[in-house]
């Protein structure tokens, strides 16, 4: 989970030094040496390591012996940081509670210009090799910490919303630091957690919600039950990290796939007898 807003407020400007610092050099190190990070902080040697200590004990960043002392950033420390950065530039003002959790995120509630939701992105918290495989925006590069996959992740889910809003019933992208992106919040509940008494307007809305979606060249391509919000008047699709664009290589598979996958659910849970050729060719025309 990110720090609580007492430890974002509170950190001391040398330990945001610190933790601005290690953000930089983790770029060329896993773990980052004690004596790089003394030298671009300019702190000296006993508030350095007081300093790392109080990070330490804030569950901030994680420390290092082998095969040289040196230290790292947690996911604490990278949202602290991201929520840093979005309370001084007035996006948020207070950080709420838990609202959902994902395989690679944490999803909370905020307040900013009124309710508003932040979204932790969690790349590689169980499988980087995986996430590295089989994400397009993954760099080449050896050396890719979790952070910036977590980063990289926030911005591709980021550029979906930002081309979808206005167009497609998306959540409205507010801003982005680092591995959090601030969006608008959704009245509603997951598709997967209600019981619809009319379930044919949602799925007709839904289908109409993926061709328009298609036609602005994107495919979601992670499309299920459990990332469309529902409610009493429409739907909305949410958690983009994953799109692609129609010119990719496997555009047809992913496309068939998202169809295929919500076919499925409304055939299943309602009884429905939707063909799903029927289906894809309404998405993509």
């Amino acid at each position: 989970m990110p720090p609580s807003a007492d430890i974002v407020r509170d950190l001391h400007k040398y330990e945001y030094t610190i933790l601005y610092a290690i953000e930089r050099l983790m770029k060329r190190y896993r773990w980052v040496p004690f004596d790089d990070l003394k030298r671009i902080t300019r702190l000296s040697k006993s508030e350095m390591e007081y300093r790392l200590g109080e990070l330490m004990d804030k569950d901030l960043i994680s420390y290092n012996a082998v095969p040289y002392p040196g230290y790292a950033l947690v996911f604490a420390g990278y949202d602290c940081l991201a929520l840093h950065t979005l309370a001084g530039r007035k996006t948020i003002s207070a950080l709420g509670s838990l609202i959902g959790v994902g395989k690679e995120s944490e999803v909370y509630e905020a307040l900013g210009l009124g309710v508003i939701v932040l979204k932790f992105h969690r790349v590689g918290q169980h499988s980087f090799q995986s996430v590295r495989l089989k994400r397009e925006y993954m760099t080449d590069e050896s050396h890719c910490p979790w952070i910036f996959a977590s980063t990289l992740s926030a911005e591709q889910e980021y550029e979906a919303l930002c081309r979808l809003t206005g167009k497609v019933r998306v959540p409205v992208p507010i801003d982005r630091s680092r591995n959090t992106i601030a969006i608008s919040y959704i009245p509603g509940v997951n598709l997967n957690q209600c019981t619809l008494e009319d379930p044919r307007p949602v799925y007709e809305e839904l289908i109409q919600e993926m061709q328009k979606t298609y036609a602005l060249g994107i495919i979601h391509a992670d499309l299920s039950e459990y990332n469309v919000m529902v409610n009493e008047d429409h739907c909305w699709i949410i958690d983009w990290p994953q799109w692609v664009d129609i010119s990719h290589p496997n555009a047809d598979e992913l496309i068939r796939r998202d169809v295929k996958t919500i076919v499925t659910f409304f055939n299943r849970k309602y009884r429905m007898a939707i063909d799903i050729e029927d289906a894809l060719s309404a998405v993509c025309g």
